[in-house]
């Protein structure tokens, strides 16, 4: 008997296993893909983690319904990774699985319907619904699921189609698809009987009529003597004005012959120059030391601050990495970032750029995917957001973290909730690999380990060809409000800069972290706000829209006309988000162009290439934008930037709020000014003596770092403790209350740490489910992974309890 151990995308922690012959036990490999049965029905591409011998004790194994690979589609490193990530991230292998793979290699299994030719049925038997699709199958041989549904317009069909299989008049099979496709592209070429001298002068005879045929020929010659490569039929088309019909006809006199060959969806068509990279003094020297400390070290943090040129000196890093062979992968926090890299990138290393993020296509990812699975020329260098790091690297060497510090590289839903640096460190371990890790503003936990000597530590104190940093002004919004020197939401300062800013030409960025026109809308009679009916949030605003939306569930009402509650029609908006602060821009600076970049503007796979070209064209004066504007974009022409109030961030219930804002203002400060003349930060702020905001002003990172590390400690924070999240939701108020209290009770009696809860998040109702969190702190001399184990085993236990089993739980370890 021969068995194979697999992994199924579903969110489940263990593997199962299957039954296959001898002649495929010895063809299957471990990491290729299986269609397997699960369940009554379904189909699902399995992967193979293990060939052996051994039956399993508690089922009979399944035989497997087909191979779909000849050779493994993962490598062995990479499902090694996987379990690491199940593991460390307490999830469910298949979850990692379904989260690595491109959906376009996962085949789902479609139920097909089809009906017995031989049997022949009275139709005064059938009921109106069995007739229908008794009927269809007549027209078409076969119907999905999803059809019938469509034809008898209801969602439960079973029971009528459970009768007429009863009845023996139609029979289910389930059918695999390979949903990716490769790329074909037609191209013509001139049919053999007319290629020598005398078979031209036939041709122009046989096509002496037909005016149209003949320019299209004659074309044809033009391109294949300039071009001296195959030729397409777009493009044969396209130059000589004629539609693609005329070159059907002449395929059919058999003139032309058509052939079909395969192309790469994501292609560089551009130049690479051959520049060689200049870097200056202090770019060197940080060269240099990164170089000799990943000599020692695995890890190395380069803190160099905003402008300063670190993408210089990863380019400088990937050339050498690159003579040796390896393959290096570059991680970035946000899409709108790779956009701008990318062209960076290709200047320099031309068609060895692979990009791989989610705007991208099911098949463009397919092609990423077996492009670095082969080691391909194409896919040298692979740019993309986190994830990334599941694609199946042959020999990597290189990886680089860039803006490190950014939570987006932590993932919150669904599961696999890893943080992508961490990951990537660990990948990089079992490739031998080395990690740079670079940002202006680190992260608490990089900092305290490269201070400890764990990551090795380059510090680049100066900007790029010595520019000077930008100028932080402080307005204070009470004494503006007081003395009547506001307009909207701006302070007669920023106003003047802004005007300044645009007379002279230049660019200016505004800084707002909330989409939408209004968080609230209040009734001034009886203070009634209207709230989603799902979650405990108001509804926001959007004014162009003309509607009120939940940012969490989507949920969305027109915009009320009066008070839902009392009728008063008195109703005024609290609070401001970009579309607000676009709209007062448009009233104060007439002649200026706006335009805002946030989640609303930027839908689309192209959305934020759009919006950061026409900028740094200078088609746009003044940009407005939430936090994606912070990250590492680089527009020469900027000289001002404004924070529209920076008590909003400071002020969130969480324990990094202090360290997030300092890294969202010094990272949106770093826009400015970063050619030539120097830039000036325009914070608005009701608190400027706090001591953040006066940090940021004064490009105190360390004081910053120390500061929040005194907190830290006290307090039982990382990095002195690591924090796991356990969050449980319930539609039921009062079973989640009890099956939390009993959760926690078990947590605090079994584990020798602060375990703080059951507590009711700020948002405790979202989509009609109730939320408790959980929060277990395990200092740092305790060993992690037993502790996780206790952990799952209660977990394990509170599932068993059947009045409990229905509660969600959610495991979010390191959720910061």
């Amino acid at each position: 008997m021969f068995f194979i151990e697999v992994i199924l995308p579903l969110s489940l922690a263990k593997t199962f296993t299957y039954r296959i012959s001898e002649a495929e036990y010895h063809f299957i490999k471990k990491g290729m893909r299986v269609a397997v049965p699960f369940g009554k029905s379904k189909i699902y591409t399995a992967l193979v983690l293990d060939v052996h011998e051994n039956a399993p004790t508690l089922y009979e194994a399944k035989e497997i319904h087909q191979i779909l690979d000849e050779k493994p589609i993962a490598t062995e490193i990479q499902i090694k990774h996987w379990l690491w990530i199940a593991n460390y991230y307490m999830c469910g292998i298949g979850d990692v699985y379904r989260g690595a793979f491109p959906s376009g290699l996962l085949l789902e299994s479609e139920t097909i319907i089809s009906h017995k030719p031989d049997v022949i049925i009275n139709d005064s038997e059938l009921s109106d619904d069995e007739f229908l699709i008794y009927e269809a199958l007549h027209h078409q041989s076969s119907l999905k699921v999803q059809e019938i549904v469509s034809i008898l317009n209801k969602k439960n069909i079973l029971p009528t189609l459970q009768k007429l299989i009863a009845r023996d008049v139609i029979f289910l099979e389930e059918e695999i698809k390979e949903s990716y496709k490769p790329k074909l592209v037609r191209y013509v070429k001139l049919h053999s009987k007319y290629e020598s001298d005398n078979g031209l002068q036939e041709l122009l005879e046989v096509l002496k009529s037909a005016n149209k045929q003949k320019e299209i020929v004659l074309t044809y010659f033009q391109l294949s003597a300039s071009e001296k490569k195959p030729i397409t039929v777009k493009k044969l088309t396209e130059a000589s004005n004629s539609t693609s019909t005329t070159v059907k006809a002449l395929i059919e006199k058999e003139i032309f012959e058509e052939y079909f060959l395969q192309h790469d969806r994501v292609t560089f068509n551009g130049e690479k120059s051959e520049k060689e990279l200049q870097l200056s003094e202090a770019q060197e020297t940080a060269f240099t030391s990164i170089k000799n400390s990943l000599l020692e070290k695995e890890v190395c943090l380069l803190h160099g601050v905003t402008s300063s040129g670190k993408t210089e000196i990863y380019i400088k890093l990937i050339e050498e990495y690159l003579q040796t062979g390896r393959q290096v992968l570059y991680l970035l926090p946000e899409i709108a970032l790779t956009a701008q890299l990318v062209s960076r990138l290709r200047l320099h290393f031309g068609d060895k750029v692979a990009v791989f993020h989610s705007k991208y296509s099911n098949n463009e990812r397919v092609e990423v995917w077996k492009q670095t699975l082969e080691n391909s020329e194409k896919a040298q260098i692979v740019i993309g957001a986190r994830s990334a790091l599941f694609l199946p690297f042959n020999d990597l060497g290189l990886l680089i973290v860039d803006e490190e510090h950014e939570q987006t590289f932590k993932q919150t839903d669904p599961a696999p909730r890893y943080h992508a640096r961490d990951a990537a460190i660990v990948l990089a371990n079992f490739h031998n690999a080395k990690v740079v890790l670079g940002s202006a503003t680190p992260s608490i936990e990089t900092y305290f380990n490269a201070q400890a000597g764990k990551y090795g530590l380059v510090t680049l104190s100066q900007r790029y060809k010595n520019v000077r940093m930008p100028e932080v002004v402080l307005v204070d919004l009470k004494d503006k409000h007081f003395r009547k020197r506001m307009t909207g939401h701006f302070s007669d300062l920023l106003i003047e800069e802004i005007a300044e800013a645009l007379s002279l030409g230049e660019q200016v960025i505004l800084f707002q972290n909330r989409r939408g026109y209004s968080p609230i809308i209040e009734c001034m009679t009886c203070g009634h706000v209207p709230h989603c009916q799902q979650c405990d949030v108001s509804l926001t605003y959007h004014k162009h829209k003309n509607q009120l939306r939940c940012h969490y569930c989507g949920y969305s009402i027109a915009k009320p006309t009066n008070c839902h509650s009392c009728s008063s029609i008195d109703l005024t908006t609290k609070g401001f988000g970009t579309e607000q602060i676009e709209q007062e821009l448009i009233s104060l600076f007439p002649k200026a162009k706006t335009a805002r970049m946030d989640q609303d503007t930027t839908r689309g796979k192209f959305g934020f290439e759009k919006i950061i070209d026409t900028f740094k064209n200078r088609e746009i004066d003044i940009l407005v934008g939430t936090q994606m504007l912070a990250k590492g974009l680089d527009f020469d022409n900027v000289s001002l930037v404004g924070i529209m109030n920076a008590d909003n961030m400071l002020h969130h219930p969480d324990f990094r709020a202090f360290e997030r804002s300092f890294q969202m203002m010094t990272q949106v400060a770093g826009r400015a000014g970063r050619s030539e003349k120097q830039g000036k930060v325009v914070i608005q702020t009701y608190n400027p003596n706090h001591n953040t905001i006066q940090q940021v002003t004064n490009h105190n990172y360390i004081g910053m770092y120390k500061e929040q590390l005194y907190d830290r400690q006290i307090y039982k924070y990382p990095p002195y403790f690591r924090i796991i999240k356990l969050t449980l939701k319930h539609k039921d108020y009062d079973k989640l209350k009890e099956g939390s209290m009993w959760l926690y009770q078990v947590l605090s009696q079994n584990l020798g740490m602060p375990v703080l809860g059951p507590e009711e998040p700020a948002i405790s109702r979202i989509r009609n489910e109730y939320i408790r969190t959980i929060l277990i702190k395990i200092p740092q001399n305790l060993h992690l992974a037993n502790t996780k184990k206790t952990i799952q085993k209660m977990l394990n236990s509170f599932e068993a309890v059947a009045q409990y089993r229905a509660i969600k739980v959610v495991v979010n370890v390191d959720f910061y």
